[in-house]
């Protein structure tokens, strides 16, 4: 297996291979043409840099800068994406939001793991990720972090300055360090 295939799967991968570096230098370089080349207004332009950048992304969806992302291409939106600024994505599994996402400002969404053992963290240089999926009309409050392997129910929203540690159900209100489910969101709720 490559380090890339090895990546994808969840297994233990050592970052510093040539291909994947190359991938997150093309991310970079479109990240930098995003956030600081494009005029605000170009529209046009900055949605096509978006969709060379992601791997997937639907209509209407709408990043503020400064975006940062590893590589861009495991990350799969759905339509009317809105993330605010500051967002950072460590895109080394599958990232994927579903319809109508909102992401307040500085939201981390982090695949990529370490090992708790020092010699195999600094010395073999290796970590893991696991893939984040985040479903459908969903709201994910400022300051938030979510770790790998997470995934977030439809019609869930995420309270501000959360630590996502664990899975999060459809229809709730969940909050904290670490998130946990605060209650229900009733279906006729303003």
């Amino acid at each position: 297996m490559t380090e890339k295939e090895k990546m994808l799967s969840g297994e233990m991968y050592d970052s510093s291979d040539k291909e994947l570096k190359e991938e997150r230098q093309r991310a970079r370089r479109l990240c930098y043409k995003y956030n600081i080349e494009l005029h605000p207004d170009d529209k046009e332009k900055k949605n096509e840099v978006l969709k060379e950048l992601l791997g997937n992304v639907g209509e209407g969806a709408h990043i503020e800068p400064p975006f940062v992302c590893d590589y861009g291409s495991y990350i799969e939106a759905g339509k009317n994406l809105y993330i605010n600024f500051g967002c950072t994505i460590l895109d080394c599994a599958k990232v994927k939001f579903g319809d109508n996402v909102m992401l307040a400002p500085n939201v981390g969404i982090y695949t990529a793991g370490h090992p708790l053992n020092s010699k195999r963290r600094h010395i073999d240089l290796i970590e893991f990720a696991h893939e984040i999926n985040i479903g459908s009309n969903v709201w994910i409050g400022a300051n938030v972090i979510i770790l790998p392997g997470v995934s977030i129910g439809d019609n869930t929203v995420i309270g501000a300055g959360s630590v996502v540690t664990k899975n999060i159900p459809s229809n709730v209100l969940a909050v904290g360090n670490p998130c946990k489910v605060i209650r229900e969101i009733s279906e006729d709720e303003e």
